[in-house]
């Protein structure tokens, strides 16, 4: 079945907000086995000039996958998950993910395509703090295998 275009600048309702704790960043460092100190140390960090410890760059990947998945639950999407592989993920950083930040993420469809009898599907998921103030923007591209109906383009 191929993806509808139409799905393009769908938007979905924020998140719950996410309170980012200094102990959840320690532990994705550790997990991407980065020893920077300004990921586990209040005092690295605001020698670095930021106000507490600071997430690394992929840190958001743990909001905007949960935000992503409720396109993936959208029945319109129909997309056959079992046949999906991860074409690409971008961050654009507006500042820094900090301890004590209160996030939610909108999740949004920014493009759909059929390559090669493949749906590829792009979805946004922006990462404001609960007052409004940018954060992050992610941006993640699905590929449904062999799922786009013969004769699409």
């Amino acid at each position: 079945m191929t993806l509808d275009a139409g799905l393009v600048g769908r938007s979905y309702p924020p998140s719950v907000v996410y309170e980012v704790g200094r102990e959840k960043i320690a532990e994705f460092a550790a997990a991407l086995g980065d020893p920077d100190p300004v990921y586990r140390d209040p005092e690295a960090a605001r020698a670095a000039g930021h106000p507490d410890v600071i997430a690394p760059p992929t840190f958001a990947i743990v909001l905007s996958l949960g935000a992503g998945n409720v396109v993936l639950e959208d029945p319109d999407v129909a997309i056959d998950y079992s046949r999906v592989v991860h074409g690409e993920q971008k961050f654009v950083h507006h500042r820094p993910v900090r301890a004590g930040d209160r996030l939610v993420a909108t999740a949004s469809i920014e493009a759909v395509r059929t390559v090669a009898g493949n749906d590829m599907l792009t979805t946004r998921v922006d990462l404001t703090t609960e007052d409004g103030e940018a954060v992050c923007r992610t941006s993640s591209m699905l590929v449904a295998r062999g799922t786009a109906a013969e004769g699409s383009a």
